[in-house]
């Protein structure tokens, strides 16, 4: 494949701290569960990022506890503090590194989401981000006694107007009133919180539909991707830069941070048997089991994950899409079934099954092997930054802070010290997209 390189791209590379949902690390590294909910245990591991010049602490969000065969699930982190309330606390503890909040715009009010955010904005003088996600399933929704009410379909419309809502709050500072009217939201307010000096958080996004990639071109200035192949990842880049001219913004204009892991050794062969390691301790048998326990629809225990999938097929008819381990959004019985000719085809047992349904991306190798495949992929524009997931909690950066980072600065991509103190600031990235727009929605 050859794709032209997008010149602006391939300065530096940005880390940002992710903590997704469990398990993706090793539990039997904490003491307790409810370490996920200890404020200075998060301290901890942040101000180890910030040693190592990290960008932002990224947190996914979900509004429902993850559930199992209709209980919660108890094998994986469910649930979390509010980002933002957490946020204000480890402010008060760091100095630079951003702090990017996932927050659904389908059941917050605009008026409230954006007094919240831009309050932890201007409490950290500049270091908030937000990364907007709308959903639609009726199993989120019903937490909020609205079920499905959203159509799938006009999900982008209306978080479209949430974020035009939210805009027109943030720039009616000055003027002193704030007034929207669309389609789903029409209100007449005042901001109650001043710009704080990024002028407004930074939006990111993480949507991958063509209607999402539109989405991102209109608003974003960082997005969350699952491209990390080489190629894939430069396409996608490639891609983005198209649709962001198209909107009228320079093809450099977002910061693209795919995620994956980072497993280092002494030696190529050291680091390959830690991350398999690592992959056998956080994959254990029982969450290898609910992978097949949610396709086929009923308790397994006792099934041996080193033998052949269960010879009775599944019991239901149709998988939820949004609270399963596994989440098929298809028939059962036809990814059963898929299933049973992928491991015949490979004589897969169920552990050697699930590892390759659920095998991620990471770059493993001695620090010098992966800072020079990092530093490959920045100089080529593919990708601009790395959305990294710790091994263990509070620990499992001292690695990457240690031994890549001054790998990473010798090849000279990878800040030496902080740009500056805002979020806006450490990204590289310019004033907000709707201060350049002029009248005819192009950007300035």
């Amino acid at each position: 494949m050859s794709i032209p390189k997008i010149s602006q791209r391939g300065h530096q590379l940005h880390l940002a701290l992710f903590f997704p949902f469990a398990p993706n690390y090793l539990w039997n590294e904490t003491e307790r569960n409810d370490i996920y909910y200890d404020f200075d245990a998060h301290v901890q591991l942040i101000k180890t990022a910030e040693r190592g010049l990290f960008s932002t602490v990224f947190f996914g969000e979900s509004l429902r506890l993850r559930e199992h065969l209709g209980k919660v699930n108890v094998s994986a982190i469910t649930g979390r503090p509010d980002a933002l309330v957490l946020f204000a606390y480890l402010a008060a503890h760091t100095s630079n590194i951003g702090f990017v909040a996932t927050l659904n715009t389908t059941y917050a009010d605009p008026i409230d989401l954006a007094r919240r955010i831009a309050t932890v904005d201007v409490l950290t003088e500049g270091r908030a981000g937000w990364n907007v996600v709308t959903t639609d399933n009726a199993w989120t929704g019903a937490n909020f006694r609205k079920g499905g009410y959203l159509p799938h379909r006009d999900r982008y419309r209306h978080a479209a107007e949430h974020i035009d809502a939210i805009q027109a709050i943030w720039d009616g500072w000055d003027a002193g009133t704030a007034d929207y009217s669309g389609e789903f939201y029409d209100l007449a307010t005042r901001s109650t919180v001043p710009p704080s000096p990024q002028a407004q958080p930074v939006f990111f996004q993480a949507g991958e539909s063509d209607e999402g990639r539109d989405f991102a071109a209109k608003y974003a200035e960082g997005i969350f991707s699952r491209y990390i192949d080489f190629e894939p990842a430069l396409a996608f880049a490639h891609d983005l830069g198209r649709r962001l001219v198209a909107a009228g913004r320079p093809a450099d204009d977002v910061r693209i941070f795919p995620s994956a892991g980072v497993v280092l050794g002494d030696t190529d062969k050291e680091a390959h048997e830690k991350s398999v390691w690592l992959r056998d301790q956080i994959w254990t048998d029982r969450r290898i089991l609910e992978v097949i326990e949610a396709v086929w629809g009923r308790d397994l225990s006792g099934t041996d994950v080193d033998g052949p999938l269960p010879e009775q097929g599944p019991t239901i008819i149709k998988q939820s899409r949004s609270h399963g381990v596994m989440n098929s959004r298809d028939e059962p019985q036809r990814i059963a079934a898929s299933w049973r000719d992928l491991s015949t085809e490979h004589g897969y047992s169920i552990r050697e099954l699930v590892h390759h349904l659920t095998a991620s991306r990471s770059f493993v190798g001695t620090p010098s092997k992966v800072a020079d495949e990092l530093t490959r992929y920045v100089r080529a524009g593919a990708i601009d930054g790395l959305n990294l997931t710790a091994d263990a909690f509070p620990h499992g950066l001292g690695d990457v802070v240690d031994r890549l980072v001054p790998e990473l600065q010798e090849r000279g991509v990878y800040p030496r010290e902080y740009a500056g103190t805002t979020l806006r600031e450490n990204l590289g990235l310019s004033a907000p997209v709707s201060r350049r727009r002029v009248a005819d929605g192009v950007s300035a």
